[in-house]
């Protein structure tokens, strides 16, 4: 468990704003040494057998990457979870009766975004921080749900036409994905999501994960940062991003994710194409190359397209950028400024 010594804030040297390209940005950017040095003294709670059992497939992920990425950030977040609260309750101070029941409540969970490609390495990001902000005493309820579980199902694609076009934002149902996120904030006692069967490549029938009024809730996927569309009436919307406390983007060249994809596709076919069951089975009945070059038509005609035109233009939307260099390390970092 992570102590109190390990929680005391200590006031640095602010660095200023920087410009790219003679243009002013809401970001502090910060090389990977700068940010390792702010984990203070946050002892290291996981163990390098805890690291390899929250892995991904084809990620690089070791106890130094935890420790020089992953202690900061846990450290930052534990903090951004003590100040929101006492903002929530300064609130509920001053609304006092006013508010009827409609302001925040001291209690509410704090709700961080996990956005970037395929590939990249999300999904370990958002298992990691959902190990390491669950050993503080002072949210030791922290669940993760992933949007995979709000795709429409294979049949309802079908339906649509948009079976080649899973992934991109048309393909899950963002109004159920939204509700669920603002019932758990609201507070409610449970609050259930599909599941999602990455061996069927579909929803599974009459399964839910049920989540139980969380001190944390990590909603992790492609899409989670894009702002709400338009309604018929021109006016804005309430998008899943509005209820979010705080958002990572894992960012990284696209030839990269590229490299990882198919590395990726590479290990599966050795694995779990291999299950009967796995929809992916028929790519291990043929040749390696003609597996491979299934997986790079579907980098070509799916991950990448939705990758430029919905995902990365989201990076911008998080608080916080992870960038990942070619051997999968974070490089450098972007946190956004108060």
């Amino acid at each position: 468990m992570i102590t109190s010594t390990a929680r005391e804030a200590r006031t640095g040297p602010v660095r200023a704003a920087h410009r790219r390209g003679g243009e002013a940005t809401p970001y502090v950017d910060l090389s990977r040494a700068e940010w390792s040095a702010l984990r203070d003294k946050t002892p290291l709670p996981l163990s390098a057998e805890e690291v390899e059992r929250l892995r991904g497939l084809g990620d690089v992920i070791d106890l130094d990457e935890v420790r020089d990425v992953y202690l900061p950030l846990s450290r930052l977040l534990n903090l951004y979870v003590a100040a929101t609260g006492s903002l929530r309750g300064a609130l509920n101070t001053f609304l006092g009766d006013a508010k009827n029941g409609q302001g925040p409540q001291t209690g509410t969970p704090f709700v961080i975004g996990v956005a970037g490609s395929v590939a990249v390495g999300k999904s370990t990001t958002a298992r990691l921080l959902q190990a390491l902000l669950a050993r503080w005493p002072e949210h030791p309820r922290v669940e993760l749900v992933t949007t995979d579980g709000f795709l429409y199902p294979n049949a309802e694609l079908h339906r649509r036409g948009l079976m080649s076009r899973k992934g991109f934002p048309e393909s899950y149902d963002r109004r159920a994905l939204t509700r669920f996120v603002a019932d758990v904030k609201a507070g409610r006692a449970e609050v259930s999501a599909p599941v999602y069967s990455h061996l069927i490549y579909d929803i599974v029938p009459g399964e839910r994960l049920t989540v139980h009024r969380p001190d944390i809730l990590i909603v992790e996927g492609l899409n989670v940062l894009q702002p709400a569309l338009p309604g018929k009436d021109g006016l804005t919307r309430v998008g899943l991003a509005d209820f979010f406390d705080f958002s990572v983007y894992v960012d990284a060249r696209t030839s990269d994710i590229e490299r990882w994809y198919l590395d990726r596709f590479r290990k599966l076919r050795q694995t779990a194409f291999q299950d009967p069951s796995s929809y992916f089975r028929k790519y291990t009945q043929v040749s390696e190359e003609e597996a491979l070059d299934y997986g790079r038509m579907i980098w070509r005609t799916i991950n990448k397209p939705n990758l430029q035109q919905n995902v990365q233009p989201t990076r911008g939307r998080a608080t916080l950028v992870l960038r990942k260099g070619p051997d999968h390390k974070v490089q450098r970092l972007s946190l956004r400024k108060l």
